[in-house]
């Protein structure tokens, strides 16, 4: 029986050799993504039966990977393997249309489940947070807080959140660095908060990064 195939994606090398070891008995692993803009080619490039991704990368988050691969057509399943417990990212990333949410410290107890769930088209919720998770979704929770962003605002959000000047998004982005400030005054307009360091805090309250230190 051909075995399904699976792209790991997540900044930490460390992490990326721990998953193979986990999964490399039952599934192909292609190749591996360390951000975001790096996986989205690799799913079009090899079109596998699942992904499995941290929320939080470099570049380009996995909520917007996601976004990006399903946009050209992908239609295999994302579950995303992270270290949060928040219900409300956790709820997002389902009505996004993920297919599982799996805690990093349970990875060898939950991964493997996880993907074949989703491979039967089944929904995996880690057991820690799942009837929190379940609930949002039955009550309609888990949608933003705030301003409505568009797919451009949230990377160029992100970008100068990791520290990118308008320069260095603008050729990230292939766009002009005036396109760049741009976006960036529209983010401005649309949350109020005007230097980078409060947008900086905005992107990791919404999930866009965890880290701006």
């Amino acid at each position: 029986m051909k075995r399904a195939s699976i792209i790991l994606a997540d900044d930490h090398a460390i992490v990326l050799d721990g998953l193979k070891r986990i999964l490399e008995p039952e599934f192909d692993l292609p190749v591996t993504a360390a951000n975001g803009r790096e996986l989205v080619e690799c799913i079009l490039k090899y079109r596998p039966a699942a992904v499995v991704a941290d929320i939080s990368m470099p570049e380009l988050n996995g909520l917007d990977a996601m976004r990006h691969a399903m946009k050209e057509g992908y239609t295999g399943k994302f579950i995303f393997l992270t270290g949060s417990l928040d219900v409300a990212l956790a709820t997002q990333a389902f009505r996004l249309g993920a297919s599982g949410y799996v805690l990093k410290q349970s990875a060898g107890e939950e991964l493997v489940t996880a993907i074949h769930a989703a491979l039967n088209g089944q929904t995996y919720i880690t057991p820690r947070i799942a009837n929190e998770v379940l609930q949002n979704l039955m009550a309609g929770g888990g949608k933003p807080e705030g301003p409505q962003l568009t797919t451009r605002e949230r990377e160029v959000l992100q970008l100068l959140a990791e520290g990118k000047t308008l320069k260095e998004a603008a050729a990230l982005l292939n766009v002009s660095p005036r396109t760049i400030e741009f976006h960036r005054n529209n983010l401005s307009e649309k949350t109020g908060l005007r230097t980078t360091a409060e947008l900086a805090r905005y992107a990791v309250h919404h999930g866009l990064v965890t880290d701006i230190s």
